[in-house]
């Protein structure tokens, strides 16, 4: 495959506060660095780009020695916590900004949406801001013209088209700005966090556009986005960015899985709900969990107060923490539980055949009683390893339910618990 993309010790330093050195004569060594290609001799090195923390200088290192390839028609999602570096790298991949040190080769035209109504003139209509954008973007009036009517259909803002930009709202603006980067001639299409302003239908229907582009028409897409479904439709590979510096990159759901680890500290079993319920024990019977096989849990739900619990429900998320499954025990309750003040209840679960892929996952609860109707969340961590020397084929949608055999074991004592 053609490399359309190649980056090379990429570097981009931004000045903290006044941007100038202070000085004529330093201003001038500072010019004639660059034009050597040397890097800014009053740049301190080694001052990392770490938001949460006071530096020792006003020298901030938004990208440091940065290098990846990307080859034609790669989708590639780039991800990161605020203030990583993806937004600076799209800019200087797009040639907004340039960098303060390394190279970037690029093969192709080059359509971004860096942010809400990028290349629009807000006194313009949106049709004029269509041939506007066209032409900025390098396209001839003939090609922008052979578009135009798909642009429109695509944007959804047809009523408004002769209307200035500058009475669109932010959906009406990332609509249109979309529909024109999509639909318009470029080899390498470039997208950050804006499609979070336009409503669910459209972020679909973008993603389909993006998908469409990149499988089809074999175009290049760099991708930023903090929705880890999103990354996880359109992309197939991923590019992980941690202070400025790229802290991997690989298949895309080893990487999205690695950077919610490195989001959450080290985790804990929860054994405290809420004010008044705990989890005393909880145990999973199995070393070792395959996917389809048999699976045994069991935990002990205490109560404080005097309640009257109707349901309850075992949660199951993926580490992007979506609901992915229900087991639900509501079925197999038959009534409700009474608690008195520090009663107890075991429970046992039991599911023939486990149907959930490889991978990690969270267990938690659903609750309601006569006082709270509450989900609570990441309580424990469950590891699901592939089946060996079994095939099987199941589709698992989302908030099915798991359907298991339950079994309650009631532990009370002084007649606390009453059926």
């Amino acid at each position: 495959m053609t490399k359309v993309i190649k980056v090379e010790h990429l570097s981009k330093a931004y000045q903290l506060g006044d941007f100038g050195t202070g000085t004529i004569s330093r201003d001038f060594e500072r010019f004639w660095a660059k034009m050597r290609g040397k890097e800014d001799p009053f740049l301190i090195i080694g001052e990392v780009n770490d938001r949460t923390i006071k530096g020792e200088s006003d020298v901030v290192w938004s990208l440091r020695d940065i290098n990846f390839d990307v080859e034609q028609g790669d989708a590639v999602g780039i991800i990161g916590r605020n203030g990583a570096g993806k937004s600076t790298l799209l800019k200087v991949l797009s040639r907004v900004t340039s960098p303060t040190s390394g190279s970037v080769k690029i093969k192709g035209r080059i359509a971004s949406l860096l942010e809400v109504g990028t290349g629009f003139h807000p006194e313009l209509t949106g049709s004029e801001n269509i041939y506007l954008n066209g032409a900025i973007l390098g396209m001839r009036k003939a090609e922008i013209k052979r578009k135009f009517d798909e642009i429109v259909d695509f944007s959804g803002v047809e009523r408004y088209i002769d209307t200035p930009v500058k009475r669109y709202s932010s959906g009406m603006y990332v609509r249109l700005a979309f529909a024109v980067a999509a639909h318009l001639e470029s080899e390498i299409l470039i997208v950050d966090e804006v499609l979070a302003v336009g409503d669910a239908e459209f972020q679909k229907k973008c993603l389909g556009k993006m998908s469409a582009i990149s499988k089809g028409e074999g175009r290049t897409i760099l991708f930023v986005s903090h929705n880890m479904a999103s990354i996880q439709r359109l992309c197939s590979s991923c590019i992980i960015l941690n202070n400025g510096s790229i802290f991997s990159r690989g298949e895309i759901n080893k990487s999205i899985t690695e950077y919610i680890n490195i989001q959450k500290p080290d985790f804990e079993a929860k054994t405290v709900l809420d004010e008044n319920y705990s989890l005393p024990q909880i145990q999973i019977q199995q070393s070792h969990i395959c996917s389809m096989d048999e699976f045994d849990m069991s935990f002990t739900l205490k109560s404080k107060q005097h309640r009257i619990i109707s349901s309850i429900v075992l949660l199951i998320y993926n580490t992007s923490e979506e609901r992915i499954a229900i087991l639900d025990l509501r079925k197999y309750l038959g009534t409700s539980i009474r608690f008195n003040a520090g009663a107890e209840v075991k429970i046992d679960i039991s599911v023939p055949s486990f149907p959930l892929i490889e991978g990690e996952y969270l267990l938690g609860l659903y609750l309601k009683d006569d006082v709270i109707e509450k989900d609570f969340t990441d309580i424990i961590k469950l590891k699901v390893e592939p089946q060996t020397g079994k095939q099987y084929a199941f589709h698992l949608e989302y908030d099915a339910a798991v359907r298991g055999k339950v079994n309650f074991d009631f532990v009370a004592s002084k007649n606390e618990i009453v059926l």
